[in-house]
């Protein structure tokens, strides 16, 4: 095809094709971010981040921008004629060291966005903005696309797309992939930000009513501005000037002293449910809400595209890097359950509002995504090890461990980057991980041991002095770990160490075709050493 070829063009520059974008290029890979938009995304929409979320933009580079431009989500005030009701909506988590960020986090979505942005501008990449996909063909090695722009159109030819271009998705309607679910036009959510003088911004504000119908003000952090949500009755228009916004929210709340005032981002909200029949099309993919759409309940639609990204990156990584074609299918067999859970938790939360139930405002453990795992899927064998707080599928947590000299390391500091860790436990596991080989191509191996001895052969060396790390991942004989670059177990050998982990790593990397020195010399002395 040339040597122009790109290796990823992603259609879709909001959280979802930035993070994926971001993944890709500190990879080494090609890629361009194409946008229908005129201009960025400027409203609060999306405006919870989860704890999982949290940590996997911590390893893409933009958490700091994220937690400067976010706050811990207020307590809920619920108005109830001249009494206002304190309400938790979210239990407050300590962090510890396995989570190291419990909480959800507020932040309006357009600056979650500016960080992801400004994170690939690091990487030398950019949104391309005004320039809108027109079409598309497939051909054995590639995909050439055709794009429109105030310069003209333009054939972009890739190995791969990926379409995160939303719910109206083109490529997936191109593709002619099933959009399955429901769309209730009945149900509308008008949703503005906008300021208003008078209103505390220490609490999220609801004014419940009858029959489902609210209007609810989020203070978004760093700024005078609500998030506005009115939840409209069957019957209503969605009207959305200022003065009938202004009067709409009166006649609801019975204040004529209440006035909305630089009313920016508005829009009008349907509950769409559905997800994609399938996330592949040969070297197309797609991802976030193109392959799923949520009600805005739990905070979680944004949150399920972010980790599709973090799902994809890699695997599109090492498969143009040599591992088998067939990893790129486990993107959609690990994520598409994961979605269709997320709506179903969103969709019965949503209904739980409209009927005013208390345990629907309550938010839990399942919301913040930390539980949620690959188990039984295509890259998590059956029998396989595990240990009694972990298994493969598992998302690895966080310990704190102290490095040769005394002082703190991370377990995420570690982990954070391009690459897959193993990780060895015990001088016998060390001893092993020293002889695993690993291939040239793709994601580099960085090899840890931790409680082996000083003279491990390792990459890094740490102590488990406090016990947290083994109480954390259930260890009590030297185990071997391998934790993929998505920051999930992808190998739990605690006997056959070796031969486990290499069966279990084939699936996500290229062959060994050769192997570095350093690796050869190695594995020869483990070879001399069990002689």
């Amino acid at each position: 095809m040339g040597s122009d070829l790109l290796d990823v063009l992603i259609v879709g520059g909001g959280p979802t094709g930035c993070a994926l974008a971001i993944d890709l290029t500190r990879r080494g890979l090609a890629v361009r971010v194409v946008d229908k938009a005129a201009r960025a995304f400027d409203g609060s929409r999306a405006k919870g981040v989860q704890p999982r979320s949290l940590e996997m933009l911590e390893d893409l580079g933009v958490l700091d921008d994220v937690i400067g431009g976010g706050a811990n989500y207020p307590p809920l005030g619920i108005h109830a004629g001249p009494l206002m009701i304190p309400w938790r909506m979210h239990r407050f988590h300590s962090a510890t060291s396995d989570v190291p960020y419990p909480n959800a986090w507020l932040i309006p979505q357009h600056r979650t966005d500016a960080a992801l942005r400004a994170g690939l501008r690091r990487l030398g990449g950019t949104v391309e903005f005004g320039c809108e996909l027109v079409g598309f063909k497939q051909r054995p090695d590639a995909v050439v696309a055709t794009v429109v722009n105030t310069a003209g159109s333009e054939e972009i030819a890739a190995r791969y797309l990926v379409g995160a271009d939303g719910g109206s998705s083109a490529v997936r309607k191109t593709l002619g992939i099933g959009f399955e679910g429901t769309t209730d036009d009945a149900d509308r959510i008008i949703i503005v930000d906008a300021t208003v003088e008078g209103l505390a911004r220490d609490r999220l504000h609801v004014w419940p009513r009858r029959g489902g119908r609210f209007v609810g003000a989020c203070p978004l952090p760093h700024s005078d501005q609500f998030q506005w949500m009115i939840r409209l009755g069957a019957d209503e228009e969605p009207l959305l000037e200022d003065d009938q916004l202004n009067a709409r929210i009166r006649a609801h709340i019975g204040d004529e002293s209440f006035r909305l005032s630089e009313i920016g981002w508005r829009s009008v909200f349907r509950p769409n449910i559905r997800l994609a029949e399938r996330y592949r099309s040969a070297r197309v993919l797609i991802a976030g809400d193109a392959a799923h759409v949520h009600t805005p309940a739990g905070a979680q639609g944004l949150n399920t595209g972010l980790q599709d990204a973090y799902n994809l990156g890699w695997k599109l990584a090492q498969v143009l890097a040599g591992a088998p074609d067939t990893l790129l299918d486990t993107y959609e067999a690990e994520r598409r359950p994961i979605a269709a859970a997320v709506l179903g938790l969103s969709t019965k939360t949503y209904q739980g509002m409209a009927k005013l139930d208390p345990a629907s405002i309550k938010r839990g453990d399942d919301e913040r995504q930390l539980e949620l795992n690959y188990r039984g899927g295509p890259l998590a064998l059956h029998r396989v090890d595990r240990t009694s707080t972990v298994q493969v599928g598992d998302r690895a947590p966080d310990a704190k461990l102290l490095n040769s000299t005394g002082g703190p390391r991370r377990l995420f500091d570690i982990l954070a980057g391009p690459h897959f860790t193993a990780v060895a436990y015990g001088p016998a596991a060390a001893a092993d991980l020293a002889a695993l080989e690993w291939p040239i191509a793709g994601a580099a191996l960085r090899r840890v041991a931790i409680d082996a001895g000083a003279d491990a052969d390792a990459d890094i060396v740490l102590a488990d002095i406090t016990g947290t790390f083994a109480q954390i991942y259930g260890l009590t004989a030297s185990t071997v770990l391998l934790i993929r670059p998505d920051g999930y177990i992808g190998a739990i050998a605690t006997g056959h160490r070796l031969s486990v982990t290499r069966a279990l790593a084939q699936a996500m990397t290229p062959p060994i075709a050769d192997t570095t020195p350093a690796a050869a010399d190695i594995a020869a002395r483990h070879s001399e050493k069990k002689s």
